[in-house]
């Protein structure tokens, strides 16, 4: 494939922006589309992007308009009938989605692909802190904001590339990994796929694209059809025996844990995670788990030492996990969490670590079909805080859906709960009896987050 511009449709998106910075940094023209400013399409400005915000052909830039020396990479989160799209494929353009120029990309590296319906962005995070601390290399693609790398591109030495694999619109199945993480197989993307059964059937389709000679490192309890051959297969889990797990975990201050870390052939003794939560050592887990397979399979020495020290060092992706305030007196963190299960997780592992405090959930519900199909179980989740705040549902890519708001998912809380407008959020909050507040969403509530911290940071005082 030869071209010297990229034009992105959708460049402000995590995977996007990442394949943005990754052609920026070899020299290429890069220009494109998405529908708001945020802090990542500044930064591609920044570091040399033409970007606009207003969909038609006549903003894009004239370079862009040759087929001969431009490839297009559209997200799937762009419509079929987006008037640039439609432009670009009439005039002969070749138009690849994302997942089709990753896997252009990945061809040639040993590749260590992390997927899953939650999960998946902090677990291909550590694989590639892990990576970078172990081997002194590695490249990476990852679905957020790294807080030890600063960033969603990781351009390392040697041949590994660790990849968060996506499963939406089975953008995975581009890839062809060498070790392959499974985090979880939950009912998600139903307006993609229709059933869970086909979700579950991506993921089979997902693992039988393991290159021969490959691991999978699969949670334990996920449920997937394993009728492949010439691959190693290991489970995983928090702290239940099978292959990989920790043992001997004790709760330290703030939420962080320490554990033994239990592998086939060893135990690593007097771990600790750089990151709070009992959810974040079970990812570190399946991480940790990825890094052995490749050491084995690879003929090469897992050390130990730089292992236990990075994992003591990670710190973490943006809004994953991510504290704004944490005093006896108050706390405050924000979560990308959008399922139910990963809504589950992160306060369950909330309660764990401030036993006995108040816990507040914020929760911007993120699709209308995801709220149509997942109400009540979106409920049952929230109903583990001992307070509820909705706002109205993030459209993302969609139109409404009739009779589907936030309200859907209050009847069914069984805490007090009320949905006030974005805008109102950190006002709200603020006047409301808080002790442990965490917010939650891939919409935009994310915009809320300073705000909100400083209004109870100043309430705390």
């Amino acid at each position: 494939m030869e071209f010297s511009k990229v034009y992105f449709l959708g460049i402000g998106g995590i995977g996007m922006s990442a394949l943005a910075r990754y052609f920026l940094h070899e020299g290429k023209r890069v220009a494109g589309y998405d529908r708001t400013e945020s802090r990542l399409t500044r930064e591609l400005t920044d570091e040399g992007a033409e970007i606009h915000y207003e969909e038609g052909v006549r903003f894009i830039p004239e370079p862009f308009r040759d087929p001969a020396a431009t490839v297009v990479v559209y997200t799937p989160a762009v419509p079929a009938d987006h008037p640039e799209l439609v432009w670009f494929r009439e005039q002969g353009f070749e138009v690849e989605k994302r997942s089709q120029m990753l896997g252009y990309l990945s061809a040639g590296k040993y590749v260590m692909a992390v997927a899953g319906t939650h999960g998946k962005t902090t677990t291909s995070t550590l694989v590639a802190w892990l990576n970078h601390e172990t081997t002194e290399g590695g490249s990476a693609f990852l679905g957020g904001i790294s807080k030890n790398f600063g960033s969603n591109l990781v351009l390392g030495a040697g041949d590994r590339l660790a990849v968060e694999a996506d499963e939406f619109d089975r953008s995975f199945l581009r890839l062809e990994p060498d070790v392959a993480v499974v985090t979880s197989v939950d009912p998600d993307h139903l307006d993609i796929y229709g059933t869970y059964e086909a979700v579950k059937e991506a993921f089979a389709q997902f693992v039988r694209r393991i290159r021969r000679g490959g691991c999978l490192v699969l949670k334990q309890g996920a449920e997937i059809a394993l009728d492949g051959g010439g691959i190693d297969v290991y489970r995983y889990s928090y702290d239940e025996p099978c292959d990989f797990y920790a043992a001997n975990v004790s709760l330290l201050d703030g939420g962080f844990y320490r554990y033994d870390l239990v592998m086939p052939d060893r135990v690593i003794a007097d771990c600790t995670l750089g990151i709070p939560g009992w959810v974040n050592v079970e990812n570190a887990v399946a991480a940790a788990a990825a890094m052995w397979c490749a050491a084995r399979a690879r003929g090469e020495r897992l050390d130990e030492e730089r292992l236990r020290g990075a994992l003591a060092s990670f710190a973490g992706v943006k809004r994953r996990f991510e504290f704004y305030l944490n005093t006896p007196k108050q706390v405050y963190m924000d979560d990308y969490a959008h399922h139910p299960r990963e809504l589950t997780a992160t306060l369950t592992s909330v309660r764990k670590m401030f036993p006995g405090r108040r816990i507040t959930a914020l929760f911007q519900p993120h699709l209308y079909t995801r709220t149509r199909d997942l109400h009540a179980e979106f409920a049952e989740a929230l109903s583990l805080a001992d307070e509820a705040v909705l706002l109205p549902i993030y459209p993302a890519r969609e139109e409404p859906v009739e009779g589907v708001t936030s309200e859907l998912i209050a009847a069914g809380v069984r805490v007090p709960c009320r949905i006030v407008p974005r805008e109102a959020l950190a006002e709200t909050v603020a006047a409301m009896p808080t002790d442990v507040v965490v917010s939650f969403g891939a919409g935009n509530i994310d915009a809320c987050c300073e705000a909100l911290a400083e209004r109870l940071k100043r309430k705390a005082e």
